[in-house]
């Protein structure tokens, strides 16, 4: 991309009705549209390769870039939360519920794609500067604290309990009052972790190896760096339907993905080196999403995505790898032209 683009007008319109259609559906729901297309893309792309333009160009890019789509979802739930306008059951603040399908009011929708437009302006400058990291995945994480200050939210929030990582208060039960919650409504917990069915260590750390393993699998048998991340996208219709105790998995996924084909340099070659490397790859960036959701999340009253937190570390630390020259390439990540 470069920097002209910006001003593409064609493309910021489309820009502002992704956000705006993330806005309509749920955050939630129109990233796991973005899992779905993702499938369709790289198994177009693995039966013809002229016929995968999906990915880039429909997944990926505008409208239903994550950093257009999802994100702009995000801001207006943030918006719609200021304005009353959600009504769900939902346990945590109202500006968290991402799986909320805000409809079709006007200013709802305009909020959205607003923040449709940032998230595509976003991905262009990184893009631009061939900046080391996943420029989308910079794009959801630079429009969560935007729409944070926007709408008057604390970008941390004020931490209770013993730091910003003690999860204690919220296992005790405790709410913002300093009582124990006893179901009823009204009382919102003092501490909201992001997953409260994965927020231990060593749990995080485990379904980081088994999914960083497996994508580094799909990976290397198909040459691609995104099917396993469309297939975890995907996953998240079982938890925006309710499925107890589902894992969120994208964000180990596409780094272990692309961390084994950097190791191969894009090869489709089956090793047990590349297979740990995965692993490794799913390990620390599910490590450093549950550090992101504690000083992030747990505290604050909007949605900030920590997946898309650690895809950006993630591939960041794949970029360094390729320039140092102890990664063969970087697979799809930019490495600042070197």
């Amino acid at each position: 991309m470069a920097l002209n683009e910006l001003w593409a007008i064609e493309m910021i319109i489309a820009a502002f009705a992704g956000g705006a259609f993330g806005a309509a559906i749920g955050a939630l729901p129109v990233f796991i549209f973005t899992g779905f297309a993702v499938i369709a893309g790289e198994v177009a792309s693995y039966v013809d390769a002229d016929a995968g333009a999906i990915t880039g160009a429909v997944a990926f890019g505008v409208p239903f870039s994550p950093a257009i789509s999802f994100a702009g979802g995000a801001a207006a739930t943030a918006y719609a939360a200021n304005r009353g306008y959600i009504d769900s059951g939902f346990d945590y603040h109202k500006a968290k519920d991402i799986g909320f399908a805000l409809g079709s009011k006007p200013d709802v929708l305009a909020v959205g794609g607003v923040f449709g437009i940032i998230g595509y302006w976003l991905t262009v400058l990184s893009a631009s500067f061939s900046m080391p990291y996943d420029h989308i995945a910079m794009g959801v994480t630079l429009s969560a604290l935007l729409h944070r200050v926007a709408f008057g939210y604390d970008i941390v929030g004020k931490v209770r309990g013993d730091g910003l990582f003690d999860m204690s208060p919220f296992e005790r039960g405790q709410t913002r009052g300093g009582a124990v919650a006893d179901g009823g409504e009204g009382a919102r917990l003092s501490v909201e972790p992001w997953l409260p069915n994965m927020y231990k260590w060593q749990e995080v750390a485990a379904i980081g190896v088994v999914v960083g393993i497996s994508s580094a699998y799909i990976a290397l048998v198909t040459g691609s760096p995104f099917l396993a991340f469309g297939i975890s996208a995907a996953t998240l219709l079982f938890l925006n339907l309710g499925v107890e105790r589902l894992p969120v998995t994208h964000h180990m996924a596409l780094p272990g993905s692309t961390a084994a084909l950097a190791w191969t340099s894009g090869a489709a070659e089956l090793g047990v080196v590349a297979l740990l490397i995965g692993g490794f790859f799913g390990l620390i960036c599910a490590l450093f999403g549950e550090v992101f959701q504690r000083i992030f999340y747990a505290h604050g009253d909007t949605h900030w995505d920590p997946p898309a937190a650690a895809i950006v570390f993630g591939t960041f630390l794949i970029a360094m790898l390729a320039i140092a020259g102890i990664f063969p390439s970087s697979s799809w990540v930019a490495t600042l032209g070197l």
